[in-house]
C-alpha cells in the first residue's frame, strides 16, 4: 500500500477447496502470534476463501498486561476487507469495528454493525489490524476465522435517508452532526438516536460512525419530515479524526495514512466531490490519535466544541480565534466557520449537547451545508437557547452572523446581541484585539440584550460568546454559546493566488 500509513502482511490462512463441503459445513482455522512494540499501524492476515463460503465469521481476543502508570497498554482494532484487495481507497473494505467487537460476520444477507453485506466471493481477503497501543510486552492475539458453506442468500437493496425535510423556508435550524451507533463503538440504535435528536429540539443530524459506511441505508425509516438525517463518516486517522458531513449515500472514506504521508488532501477532495465537507473534529482532544494534525488547508469548518464543554474546548476555541485573526491578512482568501456537536456515543451523552444552529434557505441537505459552510451559524448548549446577533452602520446597513459589515473604516457601528435561555450568564464581544466588552450577568429570566459600539478600524471582526457562571478551573465561565464572527468593514483586498 504505498505511501499509506505503515502496514505489515503476514502469513495467511488457507482453507481446503469447498467444493465438496455439504451446505452448512463449517470450517474454522485459528491463529496465533505476537505484535511488538512499535508495531506498523495496519496488520494484514490474508484468508484464502474458496467457492461455495456463504458466511465468514471472525473472532479474536489479545492480551492486556499490566503496564507501568502513564504508558500505553495494549489495545487492537480489526476490520476486513474482501477480495478486491486492501488498496487505499477501499474498493475491498468490507467493514470495520475498531475495538467495539470481539467477533464479527460477513455474508450476502446480513452482516454485524459496521460490516457491509454482500457475496463472500472467492479469493484472497484479508483481516485488518489495527495495533492502537502496544504495551512494552508485546501484543499477543489469537484469530479464529470460520467459514461455512452453502448458498448465498439475497444483498438486500439499501434505502437512504431522503434529501429534504419538512423546513420552514429561510430560517435557523438545529442540528448535531457528531453522533456514533452501534454501527460503530455506539451503544444506542438508529431509532433511539433519532428519538433522542427530536426531543432535543434538532432538526437534523449527521451520522458519523468511525470508519464505516454501514449505517447509511438503516436510517430511512427514521428520518421524517422533522428530522432531516444527513449521511457521513468520522474518519478516525492516528493523526486525527474528520467529519465527512453530509456526503452522498453509501460513501466509504479511507482513513489508514498520516500526515506524514501527504495523503489527506486527496481523500478531502474525495469528501467534497462526494457532496459532503471536511470537518476536522475535536482538535485538541488529548486521546491517542485524536489531536488534529493535518493543518486546516482543506477543512470546510471546524468542531470547536465537542460534548459538554472542558479545557479541551477553549483551547480548541482560542486555537480557531487565532484562525480568525490570521484570515484578515491578504494572502488568505477565507475565514473558517465554528461547529459544535455532541460526539454522543451512549447514555448519559446527552446528544444535541451542543448543538450548531445554522441560517439555511430550506432544511435540505444542500442548504444546510450551505450555512454551515458560510458560518451563518452558532453553537448553542441547548435547545432553549436562542440568540439573534447583528451589526449595523449609520445608513441602514445591516449584517448578522457568518456576514460582513460593508462600511468604511471610520463608520461607527452598533453590535447588539440578544439571547434568551441563558440565565445569570455573561455575555462577552471577542475582537481580533481580543475580549472587548463583558456584560453585567442576565437576569434569572434568561433574557436580556447588550449593545456596543465600535468602528472598522478599532474592530475588524465581532463575535459574541454567552458563559455560565461556574468556571472550569483557571478559565473562564463554561459556554452557554457562542457564534460565529461578523466582520466589520470593506472588503480586504486579496492578493493573486
Amino acid at each position: 500500500m504505498p505511501g499509506a500509513a505503515a502496514a505489515l502482511t503476514l502469513e495467511g490462512v488457507t482453507f481446503a477447496s469447498g467444493a465438496e463441503a455439504a451446505d452448512g459445513e463449517q470450517r474454522t482455522r485459528t491463529i496465533r502470534g505476537t505484535l511488538p512494540a512499535g508495531s506498523p499501524d495496519y496488520v494484514y492476515v490474508p484468508v484464502e476463501v474458496p467457492p461455495g463460503v456463504r458466511e465468514i465469521r471472525v473472532a479474536y481476543a489479545y492480551d492486556k498486561p499490566s503496564v507501568p502508570a502513564g504508558t500505553p497498554g495494549n489495545a487492537l482494532d480489526i476490520g476486513i476487507f474482501d477480495a478486491h484487495g486492501t488498496g487505499l481507497g477501499g474498493r475491498g473494505f468490507r467493514g470495520w469495528s475498531g475495538g467495539a467487537r470481539s467477533d464479527f460476520f460477513v455474508r450476502a444477507d446480513d452482516a454485524t454493525p459496521g460490516y457491509l453485506p454482500g457475496p463472500v466471493t472467492p479469493g484472497t481477503w484479508h483481516i485488518a489490524l489495527g495495533p492502537y497501543t502496544v504495551a512494552p510486552q508485546g501484543l499477543s492475539y489469537e484469530i479464529t476465522v470460520t467459514l461455512t458453506h452453502g448458498e448465498p442468500g439475497e444483498t438486500p437493496r439499501p434505502v437512504y435517508p431522503p434529501v429534504r425535510a419538512g423546513g420552514r423556508g429561510r430560517a435557523w435550524y438545529r442540528g448535531d452532526c457528531h453522533l456514533h451507533s452501534w454501527y460503530s463503538d455506539g451503544r444506542r440504535t438508529p431509532a433511539e438516536i433519532a428519538a433522542l435528536a427530536r426531543t432535543a429540539g434538532l432538526d437534523f443530524i449527521n451520522t458519523s460512525d468511525h470508519n464505516t459506511n454501514s449505517s447509511h441505508p438503516h436510517w430511512a425509516d427514521r428520518a421524517g419530515d422533522d428530522l432531516l438525517i444527513l449521511l457521513g463518516e468520522e474518519v478516525t486517522t492516528r493523526n486525527g479524526h474528520v467529519l465527512a458531513l453530509g456526503t452522498e449515500p453509501g460513501t466509504f472514506v479511507d482513513w489508514r495514512y498520516r500526515a506524514r504521508d501527504d495523503r489527506f488532501g486527496r481523500f478531502a477532495d474525495d469528501i467534497r466531490r462526494a457532496g459532503g465537507l471536511v470537518v476536522p473534529a475535536h482538535p485538541h482532544a488529548t486521546c491517542i490519535g485524536c489531536a488534529w494534525k493535518f493543518g486546516f488547508g482543506e477543512a470546510d469548518a471546524v468542531e470547536v466544541w465537542n460534548g459538554p464543554f472542558t479545557p479541551d474546548d477553549e483551547m480548541a476555541l482560542a486555537a480557531w480565534d487565532a484562525m480568525l485573526v490570521a484570515s484578515l491578512r491578504q494572502d488568505r482568501r477565507q475565514w473558517l466557520p465554528a461547529m459544535g456537536n455532541s460526539d454522543a456515543h451512549r447514555p448519559p451523552d446527552a446528544v444535541g449537547t451542543p448543538q450548531t444552529v445554522v441560517l439555511a434557505d430550506d432544511l435540505t441537505r444542500e442548504a444546510i451545508q450551505e450555512g454551515i459552510r458560510a458560518g451563518r451559524s452558532y453553537v448553542a448548549e441547548s435547545q432553549h437557547v436562542s440568540l439573534t446577533f447583528t451589526a449595523s452602520g449609520g445608513r441602514g446597513e445591516h449584517a448578522g452572523i457568518g456576514e460582513r459589515l460593508r462600511v468604511a473604516e471610520d463608520t461607527p457601528v452598533t453590535v447588539r446581541l440578544e439571547a434568551s435561555g441563558v440565565p445569570r450568564c455573561t455575555a462577552r464581544l471577542v475582537t481580533d484585539q481580543g475580549v472587548l466588552l463583558t456584560s453585567d450577568p442576565f437576569p434569572v429570566s434568561g433574557s436580556g440584550a447588550v449593545e456596543w459600539r465600535t468602528t472598522p478600524a478599532y474592530a475588524a471582526y465581532v463575535r459574541a460568546e454567552l458563559r455560565h457562571e461556574t468556571a472550569v478551573g483557571p478559565l473562564p465561565g463554561v459556554m452557554a454559546a457562542f457564534t460565529n464572527p461578523i466582520f466589520l468593514g470593506p472588503e480586504p483586498h486579496r492578493e493573486r493566488q
